[in-house]
């Protein structure tokens, strides 16, 4: 069974940093986008970063303090996070198109909190 994990969240102080990491698992044939969402209370689920084909892609409010890369080998997508502002607070799901001997669609993580402090 394919699942993604979301690790690295947690509470920063507004201009701190935070790494988050995603790690896919289960019997993966390949694996093709990989991105970032996240969702505050009350608002819809927004896409923060996505990467395909080695070309990242950035929703404006983070362009510049956001960055997102892939690490193939581990099956992880990684979201270094720096000049956190309280606007940043939300929980970040992980997603990816993942092939595996059956099937191909789109996973998502379960979530992991980021919460930054003013």
């Amino acid at each position: 069974q394919v699942q993604l994990v979301e690790s690295g969240g947690g509470l920063v102080q507004a201009g701190g940093s935070l790494r988050l990491s995603c790690a896919a698992s289960g019997s993966i044939f390949s694996i093709n986008a990989m991105g970032w969402y996240r969702q505050a209370p009350g608002k819809e689920r927004e896409l923060v970063a996505a990467i395909n084909d080695g070309r990242p892609n950035y929703a404006d409010s983070v362009k510049g303090r956001f960055t997102i890369s892939r690490d193939n080998a581990k099956n992880t997508v990684y979201l270094q996070m720096n000049s956190l502002k309280p606007g940043d607070t939300a929980v970040y799901y992980c997603n990816a198109f993942i092939r595996t001997g059956s099937s191909n669609r789109l996973y998502w993580g379960q979530g992991t909190q980021v919460t930054v402090s003013s």
